[in-house]
């Protein structure tokens, strides 16, 4: 049976069988799968009235709509199950040990700590990596790498625990949400003196959610008005009985503080591994696992810390990390010291990869380079198009008029956040009392102290927010996540500016003139003194190109310290230039302002005129 032609061109037409298509597929996708001529399905979408082209990632919605016209069933593949089929494709299996039983061997608990913010996460954290420093490594330097692995003693017996140094529920959701198993038992931290709290219950429900073992801490005992009593009632109420009350979940009383009862509770640790969970793995195969954290390191290039799961990965091991692979150079662990190998629950620093993975990428060891290659480069082409078949349009100031008149929103959602809390409140209150009529509410979904982070703009994104900044500007890779998701992101020094903006754009009169556009920012690594100049900044450029003569602001920890800066000298060693390009070192003198440190980030910008919408 034929489908009305078009163009002149007979199409086929499906009897409701399914077409299976990954995320952000093009229209030369679907007429592979249907024996058609790509040109013609393009011309179907501009009778549906869309422009398509035929080699363009399209989102889920129209492979769904054009299958409906030409009676398939379209199922679009999940990530999980696309990388399953393309390691197959390979002969590769991923997830699984192999061998016979005899071959498993107990392998320590992987643990991550969760609970209410300033119920002491961090502190356990440090007491617990403090206390095994102090007494296996005498004076040993640790630092951070995202994990780290101590030893405590079970009945006589020298046991393992690798924990996850990533505090809160956060990163944990999101390795969670790629479909990546990190975590063994959940050990959630609860403040003696203030109890349940919101984000216990949210920490709680997201290990309920990944079906992990929890073990409660019960922090903050020597502290006045502490009462564990209390928090083993409370968290009865959400599933969770204490042992001495005829539960199976075991509660112990610390003070991360004080370093009191660290053992007890890693102790308990290990004795909910064995009564609740079989941790046995294959050391003796290739090594698969997962990233937890990655950075780029100024002078040994991506650096990732994953966990190994199965199998044991050695230095010149071929390894695929999500879409990065490279030879493993070296590996590090915790304490920093050079390792040869890393066995199942193991984390380590590995270098040689060809770029930063992102935290949760599973990785696996290969024989071939080129097969790790080839891995790398077909998953970054799928993330790429899935990226580009979902990049959407999101409510800005610009188009706020529109969308009320189209009636596509009735309320305006904000995200606020902001350099003190005091500045924050006065903000909120301001912008709530506006009076912008009954046709729309002005909504504050979250406020907070701090930079604009990644999970402000997963927020925005979510519920098609504006985010406000207040003297703070947004986080690590948070500015390129909402340019990426095209989130509106809004930077203010004054509180009436703001108000003004927002109130012309809910009035419909906000035409815009001039747009600030960041042209590239850098990290300040030493800083020099000069007799005639003052302080000269010694950066790495981080992204696009530091040019003199324009305006700058300093950013330190998130904050911004100065604005209205200026890139009065520019140096390449001992050249004077007029810009500076990402990836190069040169030095940045400010002109008056010397209130510079290490760490800080000089963000370059002008303003550019705005054509009026």
């Amino acid at each position: 049976m034929q489908a009305p032609s078009v163009g002149g061109v007979m199409l086929p037409r499906g009897s409701g069988e399914t077409i299976r298509l990954s995320r952000g597929a093009s229209l030369t996708d679907f007429a592979e799968k249907i024996n058609a001529n790509p040109a013609s399905l393009v011309a179907v979408m501009m009778n549906l009235g869309e422009m398509v082209t035929a080699t363009q990632s399209v989102s889920d919605e129209t492979l769904q709509l054009l299958a409906g016209e030409m009676n398939y069933q379209v199922q679009i593949v999940s990530p999980e199950e696309e990388d399953r089929e393309l390691l197959e494709s390979f002969d590769i299996e991923f997830g699984e040990d192999e061998g016979d039983e005899e071959d498993l061997v107990v392998r320590p608990p992987v643990v991550t700590v969760m609970g209410h913010v300033d119920h002491g996460k961090t502190r356990l954290l440090d007491a617990i990596r403090k206390t095994n420093v102090i007494a296996g490594e005498a004076g040993g330097i640790t630092q951070h790498i995202g994990a780290y692995q101590v030893s405590t003693q079970v009945n006589d017996e020298d046991r393992a625990i690798t924990f996850i140094d990533t505090p809160g529920h956060e990163a944990f959701t999101a390795m969670r949400a790629r479909g990546a198993r990190s975590t063994d038992i959940a050990i959630l931290v609860v403040a003696a003196n203030d109890g349940v709290m919101p984000q216990t219950v949210e920490a709680l429900n997201h290990a309920k959610a990944a079906d992990v073992p929890i073990v409660v801490a019960v922090n903050k005992i020597d502290v006045e008005g502490a009462d564990p009593t209390k928090v083993r009632g409370q968290l009865t109420e959400y599933g969770l009985v204490a042992e001495e009350y005829g539960g199976d979940t075991m509660f112990v009383d610390i003070s991360a503080k004080q370093g009191l009862h660290i053992d007890s509770l890693l102790e308990a640790v290990i004795l909910t591994a064995d009564a609740s969970l079989d941790l046995r793995a294959n050391p003796h195969q290739d090594a698969q696992g997962i990233s937890i954290e990655s950075r780029l390191d100024r002078g040994r290039g991506a650096v990732a810390t994953v966990l190994v799961q199965r199998g044991t990965l050695r230095v010149g091991d071929t390894m695929v990390v999500g879409d990065a692979y490279g030879r493993v150079r070296a590996m590090l662990d915790d304490n920093g010291n050079n390792v040869a190998e890393a066995g199942p629950s193991t984390p380590v620093q590995v270098l040689g990869l060809t770029n930063v993975p992102g935290a949760g990428d599973n990785f696996l060891v290969v024989e071939e380079d080129r097969t790790a290659r080839q891995i790398a480069e077909k998953r970054a082409a799928r993330e790429r198009n899935a990226a580009f078949a979902k990049r959407t349009r999101r409510v800005s100031l610009e188009d706020l008029d529109k969308v009320l008149k189209a009636g596509e929103i009735q309320q305006l959602n904000l995200i606020i956040k902001g350099d003190a809390s005091g500045s924050v409140e006065a903000l909120e209150s301001s912008l709530l009392q506006l009076d912008v009529g009954e046709e729309v509410d002005i909504r504050v979904l979250h406020r907070g102290v701090g930079a604009v982070t990644e999970s402000d703009i997963d927020l925005a994104m979510g519920s098609d927010a504006i985010v406000i900044g207040f003297n703070v500007r947004a986080a690590g890779r948070a500015a390129q996540m909402a340019e990426r998701e095209g989130v509106d992101v809004r930077y203010y020094s004054v509180i009436y500016q703001a108000i003004e903006e927002i109130e012309a754009a809910l009035k419909g009169m906000l035409k815009p003139e001039f747009e600030e556009v960041e042209l590239g920012t850098a990290e300040i690594r030493e800083v020099f003194k000069s007799s005639k100049l003052g302080n000269i900044a010694g950066v790495l450029i981080r992204s696009g190109e530091v040019k003199r003569n324009t305006k700058a602001r300093l950013v330190r920890d998130g904050k911004v310290i100065a604005e209205n800066l200026n890139i009065e000298g520019l140096r390449r060693f001992k050249d004077d230039v007029t810009e500076i390009r990402e990836g190069y070192e040169g030095g940045i003198n400010l002109g008056n302002f010397n209130d510079i440190k290490i760490d800080d980030v000089i963000a370059t910008y002008e303003m550019r005129e705005k054509p009026r919408a």
